[in-house]
């Protein structure tokens, strides 16, 4: 059997991320952790720059409620917690997946928020961050809505909608935008980001991706970014689905020097 350890740079990562944390996996299944630890902690590491340390851990817990890894999520809300993600920025995170995966997912990981907060010390309930009531939720939502998705597409969405269809454009409009967006604790481009993070680990959804992509870009973050934020995620969603939204990111922003089709001439 070839020896393996952990390498100097996935130590340092682990050392800062997981202060006195000790792996039974790493006892049970050392192979596995030493080389996933140095492919996670290391190698991937090296091509996240164009992000820095707190957005990918929150992308990262993003993604771990979409595929609802409720463990790994509560080890790595302490590692975020560890590097300076806030109280609020964490909760935010979790309420921004509900419109996205849905309570019926989210719900155990508010629990564990709450368990990982509460066990250092925060007192809950943490300061709201609401900005809107039930009678400018709609049209606060809208606003912001057409700001992400533009005026022009979500015209033309309450215009195709069927008119037993109506109530779910409001929907997007007034909860998923309104009730969400609108929120403060963190900015609109975080969250669409975090959005793009969730769709993408969330798998099935690839025409809901391409259009988050086009909305990331609306609101200034970059083909970099999301292509950083993928790289993060990939150790903890696979490739099929970071193949997928990656497909998604060159489909409407294509790469300077991606190649192109030959001309068929035959």
């Amino acid at each position: 059997m070839t020896a393996r350890k952990l390498n100097p740079a996935a130590t340092a990562a682990h050392e800062r991320l997981f202060p006195g944390h000790v792996s039974t996996l790493a006892v049970t299944d050392p192979e596995l952790i030493e080389y996933f630890d140095n492919f996670a902690f290391d190698e991937v590491l090296r091509h996240t720059g164009g992000i820095d340390e707190r957005t990918r851990l929150t992308m990262q817990l993003a993604a771990m409620i979409a595929v609802g890894a409720v463990a790994e999520y509560r080890v790595m809300l302490g590692a975020a917690l560890t590097v300076g993600v806030t109280p609020v920025q964490a909760k935010e995170v979790v309420y921004q997946a509900v419109p996205y995966v849905g309570m019926a997912r989210v719900f155990d990981f508010l629990h564990a928020t709450n368990d990982v907060l509460t066990g250092r010390g925060v007192q809950l309930p943490l300061e709201g961050q609401s900005t809107t009531s039930p009678g400018t939720r709609m049209e606060q939502g809208l606003a912001v809505q057409k700001q992400i998705v533009g005026g022009e597409a979500v015209d033309a969405m309450y215009a195709n909608a069927p008119a037993d269809e109506q109530h779910i454009q409001q929907f997007l409009s007034s909860n998923c935008f309104g009730d969400h967006y609108t929120r403060t604790g963190l900015d609109v481009p975080t969250r669409e980001l975090i959005t793009f993070a969730l769709l993408a680990a969330l798998g099935g959804a690839e025409a809901q991706v391409k259009g988050h992509v086009a909305a990331n870009l609306n609101v200034g973050n970059t083909r970099g970014t999301l292509i950083a934020v993928l790289t993060g995620l990939l150790p903890f969603i696979g490739y099929p689905r970071t193949l997928n939204a990656l497909a998604a990111v060159d489909a409407v922003t294509p790469a300077d020097d991606a190649p192109t089709a030959k001309e068929d001439h035959a």
